[in-house]
């Protein structure tokens, strides 16, 4: 019977098959001892003889499961070595080590070399846990009448304003790649399925080398109509994030474990302050004990840590963005925009706000921003027949593992990140 290395617990003085990566190899005389890795941990494999494999060769065994309490997990299997099985040799020259602490190695060494880092278990415990944030975002969203869509992500004009595109050639003209799906999210409110929620990529040719910059991100994209302001989007938001926070506790207690991070609980979430752009800068400002003009990367962490202080968790909802900050759709009030970030733990995961829903609007609007009817007439068109009031936001998925585990760079949390200079593997 062919099981898994983590259930081998359950069939003491059974037979039974394992097969994965030889992690580790230990002699002992005539007796040693392997590692055997699969994709759910580890088992202890005891063979008569001294193993002719390398380390991460692909083996198959079978044996009796048996109590050893010196052992991982107590049990170990006492393989027949007529039924080891060496399905894949590797080569002996590891170009980096998989059985040792990955802190040991630099961000490029793990990045150039991904496929075989990915073997490290603490380096995919990130994805586990990074599966499991998908899981519950998409799982919430359906729990609230959201419909999933995919939008195309060769565009012909850009969602915010044109800048930090990445063009395309298609065909005998020119594309870009999506910053968002922002247009097509609106377009299907309009078009009568109000709520809507896409897991995709996003593009930003943006020339940012920083611990919190990909120019490829998965973005967690939502929209919905008929709301009033951006406070109906914060409290969807907090409801998500404590959908989401559950299910990686229930389901990576382990992955955490290893990490040592921790997920806000249900009441930290609801907790969560609401302060406005103005009263963001003048908390930040007090404590920096200077005049404060805009919240940059060392403002996020101040104003993170003052919610800690204050109110018991890490996180601030800022909400009143300058029209100026905000892209041309985003709803106006007075100088002010409907709009809001969320900072989870010293980083910026969220942006969202209330769309301009009204045609008239959007066109007094537009100027504004250097835009013209003409030059965003597909998008014009959405709002000409009627589109209720509404909004939306994305939150970031690589940040948002980030910020939960404690990563030192956004790119440990993509599995093949992209950014100026790095487009392999």
């Amino acid at each position: 019977m062919r099981v898994l290395a983590s259930e081998i617990t359950g069939y003491k003085n059974k037979r039974v098959e394992l097969a994965g990566w030889v992690h580790r190899i230990r002699s002992l005389g005539k007796i040693s001892f392997v590692i055997l890795r699969d994709r759910s941990g580890t088992a202890q494999l005891v063979l008569d003889e001294k193993p002719e494999f390398t380390h991460e060769s692909v083996i198959s065994v079978q044996g009796i499961v048996k109590e050893n309490e010196k052992a991982p997990d107590g049990v170990e299997l006492q393989v027949d070595g007529e039924s080891l099985k060496v399905l894949s040799a590797a080569n002996p020259e590891l170009p980096i080590p998989v059985n040792q602490d990955p802190k040991e190695l630099s961000l490029d060494a793990v990045l150039d070399n991904r496929i075989i880092s990915l073997r490290i278990p603490r380096i995919r415990q990130i994805f586990t846990l990074q599966s499991a944030i998908l899981k519950y975002f998409a799982q919430h969203m359906r729990s609230e009448g959201f419909t999933e869509i995919k939008t195309s992500k060769l565009i012909g004009t850009g969602t915010e304003g044109g800048t930090g595109l990445f063009p395309v050639e298609y065909f005998d003209t020119r594309v870009y790649l999506a910053q968002s799906p922002q247009f097509y999210k609106q377009a299907l409110v309009a078009s009568g399925m109000e709520r809507v929620f896409e897991i995709g990529p996003a593009y930003r040719a943006e020339k940012h080398d920083t611990p919190r910059h990909l120019n490829e991100y998965v973005s967690l994209d939502v929209e919905m109509a008929f709301i009033e302001s951006e406070h109906d989007l914060i409290d969807l938001e907090q409801r998500i994030l404590k959908s989401i926070f559950q299910g990686v506790k229930e389901d990576c207690a382990k992955e955490l474990e290893a990490w040592q991070a921790s997920v806000p609980e249900p009441e930290e979430v609801d907790s969560v302050p609401r302060i406005t752009h103005d009263e963001a800068k003048e908390i930040i400002g007090k404590l920096q004990g200077r005049r404060v003009f805009e919240i940059n990367p060392e403002g996020e962490r101040v104003i993170c840590d003052w919610a800690k202080k204050e109110h018991g968790v890490d996180a601030v909802f800022v909400t009143g963005f300058p029209r100026k900050k905000r892209p041309f759709y985003t709803f106006p009030s007075g100088n002010k925009t409907m709009s809001f970030d969320l900072l989870f733990r010293g980083l910026e995961i969220t942006t969202g706000g209330r769309r301009i829903n009204d045609y008239g609007m959007l066109l007094e609007t537009l100027p504004r921003f250097g835009l013209t009817e003409e030059g965003l007439s597909d998008y014009c068109q959405i709002f000409k027949y009627g589109c209720p009031p509404h909004g939306g936001f994305a939150i970031g998925l690589e940040r948002l593992t980030q910020q939960i585990l404690g990563l030192s760079n956004v790119k440990e949390a993509s599995l093949f990140p992209r950014d100026r200079k790095r487009v392999r593997p």
